[in-house]
This record gives C-alpha cells, sequence and structure tokens, in this order.
C-alpha cells in the first residue's frame, strides 16, 4: 500500500468542511492483511525514516517539526518511542509541554515553543504544544488568568487571536525552512477507559496514572468541540493536521509513520555533493592511510 493511500483520508486539506465526528477512532479499513504485515509494513517505515533522517542531517537546509496531541492515553509516547524510536537521536530532540510554569508565563505563549525549534537538519517532536493555549486553556478559561494578561485583551475574540498568531507562527517557520507536521491522535471516550484501567492494573504502568485524567472526563465533549476548531483553524497546506485514528495502537503508528515518509520523501534529500577539488584531497589520503598499514608491523 502506498503511503499516499494510507494516509490521505486523515490529512486535513479542507479544514472549513472539517467535521470531528465524521471521523472514526477505531477505523483501519484502508489495511490489508494481519498483524504480522502490519509489523512488516511499520518496520519498513521506520527502516525508510532513519535513511530520510540521515539525508535530513547531512543536507542541513531543512527542520522538522512533529507535533503530537491528544488526550490522555491517545498514545503520543508509543508513536515516539516505536516510529521515531529507529532515528539517530544526534539529530531528534523531544520536547514535553507540561504545565508551564510561573516564569514561563511571564512570557506570550508562543515563547516557549519558538524556544524549542529544531535547528537545521534536526527533527524536533512536541509531545503536546502551544496547542494547549487553545485546546485546555480554553476547556478551562479560569487558566487565563495565570497568564497575567491586561483584562482588557480577554475578550470573546481571545481564542480567535489565538489561531490567528499560531498561523503567522507556523506560516513564518514554514518560509524559513521547517517542515510542519501536526498529528492529532483521536482516541473513544471507551478506549481512554480501557487503558486507563489498565494503567490502574499493571504496576509497570501505574506511574502514569493522573487523578487529573479522571477528571478531565467530565469535560470530553468541550475537548472534542475544541480540537474540532482548532483542526479548523489551523490545517493550512504548510503546516496540516493528520487526524489519526488511535484507538489501535499499532494502527495509528503506522499512519503516522508513513505520513512522515511521505513528507520527508517530498523534500528531495540528498547528501552533499563532494567538489572535484575535496574528493582529489580525499584520494591522496586513502592512499596514504593504505600505505601506512602496509609499512606498520604485524
Amino acid at each position: 500500500m502506498t503511503a499516499e493511500r494510507l494516509v490521505r483520508p486523515y490529512r486535513i486539506d479542507d479544514p472549513d468542511r472539517f467535521r470531528l465526528d465524521s471521523f472514526r477512532c477505531d477505523d483501519t479499513d484502508e489495511i490489508d492483511g494481519d498483524k504480522d504485515d502490519v509489523k512488516a509494513m511499520l518496520a519498513r517505515d521506520i527502516e525508510k525514516l532513519a535513511d530520510l533522517q540521515k539525508r535530513l542531517y547531512a543536507q542541513n537546509r531543512w527542520a522538522v517539526l512533529v507535533v503530537l496531541q491528544g488526550m490522555d492515553t491517545a498514545g503520543k509516547d508509543g508513536i515516539i518511542t516505536h516510529v521515531m524510536g529507529g532515528v539517530n537521536p544526534q539529530g531528534c530532540e523531544v520536547h514535553p509541554f507540561k504545565v508551564p510554569t510561573d516564569r514561563e508565563l511571564e512570557h506570550s505563549f508562543l515563547r516557549r515553543p519558538a524556544l524549542a525549534l529544531p535547528e537545521r537538519g534536526h527533527i524536533g517532536i512536541f509531545n503536546r504544544s502551544y496547542y494547549e493555549e487553545v485546546l485546555v486553556v480554553r476547556v478551562h478559561p479560569e487558566l487565563l488568568k495565570r497568564q497575567k494578561l491586561p483584562p482588557q485583551l480577554i475578550g470573546r475574540s481571545v481564542w480567535k487571536e489565538r489561531f490567528e498568531d499560531i498561523r503567522a507562527f507556523e506560516r513564518h517557520l514554514a518560509r524559513n525552512g521547517t517542515l510542519i507536521l501536526k498529528f492529532f491522535l483521536h482516541i473513544s471516550k471507551e478506549e481512554q477507559r480501557r487503558r486507563l484501567l489498565d494503567r490502574l492494573e499493571e504496576p509497570d504502568k501505574r506511574w502514569k496514572f493522573d487523578m487529573n485524567d479522571i477528571a478531565e472526563r467530565k469535560f470530553w465533549s468541550k475537548y472534542m468541540a475544541a480540537y474540532q476548531d482548532m483542526v479548523r483553524a489551523t490545517s493550512r497546506p504548510h503546516a496540516p493536521w493528520y487526524v489519526v485514528p488511535a484507538d489501535h495502537k499499532w494502527f495509528a503508528r503506522l499512519v503516522v509513520a508513513r505520513a512522515l515518509v511521505q513528507a520527508l520523501d517530498r523534500l528531495d534529500l540528498s547528501y552533499p555533493v563532494v567538489g572535484a577539488g575535496a574528493l582529489k584531497e580525499m584520494r591522496k589520503v586513502k592512499r596514504a592511510l593504505r600505505a601506512e598499514r602496509r609499512r606498520s608491523p604485524r
């Protein structure tokens, strides 16, 4: 199966018509075959991604920003481990966006991501991101009070203005050589319930459990409305959203891997070409190194 065929249904290219309730959380219809086939496909994609990352690093022209959003237990950590685990850590950084500190709240909400952006030749992964400002803060508007904004700036248009700021931020990044790929891991409330139970029942997962995860379930419908508005307002050709069905972890990982491979392939990445003069010098060095081995005692 081609990357285009698998990924196309989940890339939001017409955001004005996007409706979240038309996207199934358990959609695996695009896949034929058993799980062994899927594992083999994912392994090939990870291998291809590792090769593309080497070229990205060597070419040192593009930066890649991967944004992962989703409700708790949606599988963000699993994507990082199982999809990105094959790339060279020297050229890949992960930045988790937890509750902002008091010092971070002294600045614009876009300062924190700006300081964590990947440099050229690198892949940066945001585990959650600046989009929390139009998700959790929107669902809990009382959090705006912590941000010390002038009261006259917090009105009905505050979310519209934040969407405008985000679009401008991403447009600036794209114009300066950053490839932006954003993934909303779309999980159902019932699947989240099962995964939370797993965390409670399995000793090696209990450390992940947070009582806030239970409290936030009460706001599920508000979060879904916020996610829908987020995708509609900020999915653009230079910074697209992919709404990835995430009830089946293996499927979500395959879709994300395919999307990354497809996007990096389009950059036409290549290793730098060595000039004639440098190549001539390399040949001299190679001859000298070979001669050195012949002269060394055995």
